[in-house]
């Protein structure tokens, strides 16, 4: 396979799904971290954290597809997914799905191979920060004009200590002299 991924750093929201033409006795050595990594090997990857590729059989969908899972689990809006729905639904097989999580916002040249092939790229879909004002009554007000806290008065804290020792050592002292 000659496709080259271009990752920069700043990239977020990014999803690569690949069919993974292998049989399914050979998935489980592909997918083992053992010293080395086949997957990582496969993608070209220099950086690839595991806890963001998933790497399964489509039956495991059901009636869901593939277009679904990307819908729902990854937030790949259906204006993205519209034109390649039937295709996805129809890859039979295992897919490796890849976040741009999993590369540790690094910048990387990935150059897939071999049991690998690229189906296709989205981007998660990403709501705009919005700073609309808090619901609650609560958060209303200002904080400008409060006034701030008296300092705590320093030197008192000490009476009340002095005054349970000063009891103990009379007690004491008492003691003895009536023994």
């Amino acid at each position: 396979m000659s496709d080259r991924i271009e990752v920069k750093s700043g990239d977020r929201g990014r999803v690569w799904v690949f069919a993974v033409d292998l049989d399914p006795a050979e998935i489980e050595g592909f997918t083992r971290r053992n010293g080395s990594w086949p997957v990582q090997q496969a993608l070209g990857a220099e950086a690839l954290d595991p806890a963001h590729v998933d790497v399964f059989p489509v039956d495991d969908l059901e009636s869901m597809g593939l277009s679904g899972y990307l819908a729902e689990g990854y937030g790949i809006p259906e204006e993205q997914l519209a034109d390649m729905r039937a295709r996805l639904d129809a890859v039979r097989g295992w897919v490796l799905v890849l976040s741009s999580r999993a590369l540790e916002h690094r910048p990387q040249t990935l150059t897939p191979r071999a049991p690998l092939r690229l189906l296709a790229s989205f981007s998660e879909e990403s709501r705009p920060v919005s700073f609309a004002p808090l619901p609650s009554e609560a958060a209303a007000g200002t904080v400008a004009g409060a006034e701030a806290a008296p300092p705590p008065r320093r030197g008192r804290g000490w009476i009340g200590p002095l005054l349970i020792v000063a009891a103990a050592v009379a007690i004491a002292l008492l003691a003895v002299a009536l023994s």
